[in-house]
């Protein structure tokens, strides 16, 4: 790490404290989408952990893939979505991690390349936000976003 770059320790106080400014369904999503950044500040996943991935067959990968996702809210993202809202009962915290990764499985789920890319970005997360219909209008725009990174 060279000496212009933030510390792991403010890198992830300064992503929780971003998400702290938002209604908790929303904090988690935030805190989703930048899950692979937080995991790689914190080292994760683990040398070890890359060299078993890499054994992995395709329908291994998938399998751990999904669990990762339906365990999310007992995983690392249950604390950092603590330390954005600590007044938040752990049944609600945990409510709203499942919550915010079953809206990006929706989007994903119903994207489909079918003209436009951006057109089909739009019209995914407009099916999935009818099924989520709780986050704010900035996570929708975050949720497009990140769709369209993750298709491209």
């Amino acid at each position: 790490m060279n000496q212009t770059e933030p510390s792991a320790e403010k890198q992830i106080a300064s992503i929780v404290a971003s998400a702290a400014k938002q209604p908790l369904l929303d904090a988690a999503f935030e805190l989703w989408r930048w899950r692979y950044r937080l995991d790689s500040i914190e080292g994760r996943p683990t040398a070890e952990e890359i060299r078993i991935n890499r054994t992995l067959t395709p329908e291994q990968f998938s399998a751990k893939y999904r669990y990762e996702r339906d365990h999310a809210h007992e995983g690392p993202m249950f604390d950092y979505l603590k330390r954005a809202h600590p007044h938040a009962s752990d049944d609600a915290i945990r409510q709203a991690i499942i919550t915010a990764v079953k809206f990006e499985g929706a989007a994903e789920a119903h994207f489909n390349w079918d003209g436009d890319f951006w057109d089909c970005i739009v019209r995914a997360v407009a099916q999935a936000a009818a099924q989520y219909p709780d986050f704010l209008e900035t996570t929708y725009r975050d949720a497009r976003n990140n769709l369209a990174y993750y298709m491209k």
